[in-house]
């Protein structure tokens, strides 16, 4: 897998992370690039999913 990325956002109260991560298309195989604001529990579900 290519490289990840993970940063911090705190909003009030919550405290939220954006997890950017590189998915290689299967049709032109391409890579692009799939964002995802979400609790920092779930990171590395959502970094490991393919």
């Amino acid at each position: 897998m290519a490289k990840k990325s993970v940063g911090s956002i705190q909003t009030g109260t919550k405290r939220l992370t954006k997890a950017i991560k590189m998915v290689k298309s299967p049709k032109t195989g391409a890579y692009t690039f799939v964002e995802a604001i979400m609790a920092p529990e779930d990171v590395n579900d959502f970094l490991n999913k393919k």
